[in-house]
């Protein structure tokens, strides 16, 4: 394993499931899935795909899991969005038991914003050039909702003005690929989602986190965690500049927990002089 004063370890978001992440978050994890089939009503994993609000504590279970098998104390962590609930738990920062609840509710609220807002959704601009998907985004009247590495910028707004910021794109020779996603995410249509999701992290204890554990929306250490998980439901994830501000606090190796590879890629899409890449339930590297 690298060395932990090198290390940070990085929990994934929504969109990164695998047909394993079952086996890994059972094998390691049962009473957190025991624990997520409590507070859903139902087993999440069976219903992966079909909402926000399985997809969400089905990711953190195999998260955590793979965090588990790992058995290290790293030197700082981070999360893409949803990751963040995995990355304080690991860190200490909230009991684990209490992050799974409140994933469950922040994607059962998310799901409801969704369906209470008008036709909204996610589009992906890759191949762009610094700028050009937020000029693209500002004619459309649409929100950058992550910065997720060179080329890869992710808009989030009302279908039709995303129909109209894809074609943009496309005038200007980028790709644009629409998400498979229910609602605006990122976005100021969350904004009904976030008062619920604050009155539940008031009743949760916040204690001082093991290593530092960086907020993908500010990307720095966590200040003020309950406000700044609130804030992320709509504000955009910055995860590009998190990977820089990490690498300038020296480190050099990212180990991404799993399920999935997504984050180790936009590592590799983001920073050329590091070493990255994924736990899977062998303990094979990606």
């Amino acid at each position: 394993m690298p060395d932990t004063d090198r290390t940070a370890v990085l929990f994934p978001g929504q969109g990164s499931q695998t047909d394993d992440m079952r086996d890994m978050a059972e094998d390691v994890r049962p009473d957190l899935v025991a624990l997520a089939r409590d507070v859903v009503g139902e087993d999440p994993f069976d219903r992966v795909d079909d909402a926000t609000r399985f997809q969400q504590p089905a990711i953190f279970c195999a998260s955590v899991a793979g965090f588990d098998m790992l058995d290290v104390t790293p030197a700082a962590a981070a999360g893409h969005s949803l990751g963040e609930f995995g990355a304080l738990a690991a860190a200490g920062a909230i009991d684990v038991e209490d992050a799974l609840r409140l994933v469950a509710l922040r994607g059962s609220v998310m799901d409801a914003a969704a369906q209470e807002a008008p036709p909204g959704g996610m589009l992906a601009v890759l191949k762009g050039k610094p700028g050009q998907a937020e000029t693209i985004a500002r004619a459309a009247d649409v929100v950058v909702a992550n910065d997720n590495a060179p080329g890869q910028v992710v808009l989030s707004g009302p279908v039709e003005a995303l129909d109209a910021a894809a074609a943009a794109a496309e005038r200007e020779g980028l790709r644009a690929m629409r998400l498979p996603v229910s609602g605006s995410f990122h976005s100021p249509a969350m904004e009904p989602a976030t008062d619920q999701l604050r009155a539940a992290l008031r009743d949760v204890e916040v204690r001082r986190p093991r290593f530092p554990v960086l907020s993908s929306i500010f990307a720095r250490p966590f200040g003020h965690v309950r406000l700044e998980l609130a804030l992320a439901l709509t504000h955009p994830v910055r995860w590009r500049q998190t990977l820089h501000a990490l690498r300038d606090a020296g480190i050099d190796r990212f180990v991404e927990t799993g399920p999935g590879k997504v984050v180790t890629g936009l590592v590799r899409r983001t920073l050329s002089d590091v070493e990255a890449f994924a736990v899977e339930p062998e303990g094979a590297r990606a």
